[in-house]
């Protein structure tokens, strides 16, 4: 089964094009968009994690820097602020599903991840220190 398929929930914030999300469902990775499939347009970032709370394991992909805080880690959810241009999001989304240390919703579920093109900074719940891991890229 592809990664970030079936039971994931995989949500976009609004700050994402939805040409990105268009790009990810035709690569077969289901993902719904606040202020279109989910909540409402508009939604304030201290109403998010109210809702990824009201959701099934989610993993929320954000450009927004606000997100990429230690502090909100949970063991109900996963946040990924993309540190990356507005178009490469898809790709690095699913390069994110796709990745060893995050394939699972397990190994998802209690971070705080920032993904960049040159790696991952992965805040787990409980650690004292962030765990930064290469990408696995083909050559």
């Amino acid at each position: 089964m592809y990664p970030g398929t079936r039971n994931d929930v995989n949500i976009l914030d609004e700050n994402i094009p939805a040409s990105q999300g268009q790009l990810l469902q035709g690569w077969g990775v289901h993902v719904c968009q606040i202020g279109f499939d989910l909540g409402r347009s508009g939604l304030q970032d201290e109403e998010i994690i109210p809702l990824l709370l009201r959701q099934r394991r989610p993993t929320f992909f954000t450009r927004d820097e606000d997100f990429d805080d230690r502090r909100l880690c949970h063991a109900k959810y996963c946040v990924v602020y993309l540190d990356v241009d507005k178009y490469e999001v898809a790709t690095f989304v699913r390069l994110y599903l796709r990745h060893p240390a995050c394939r699972t919703q397990a190994q998802r579920m209690g971070t705080v991840v920032r993904v960049s093109s040159a790696r991952l900074v992965i805040w787990r719940l409980r650690a004292t220190d962030a765990e930064t891991l290469p990408w696995d890229l083909p050559e």
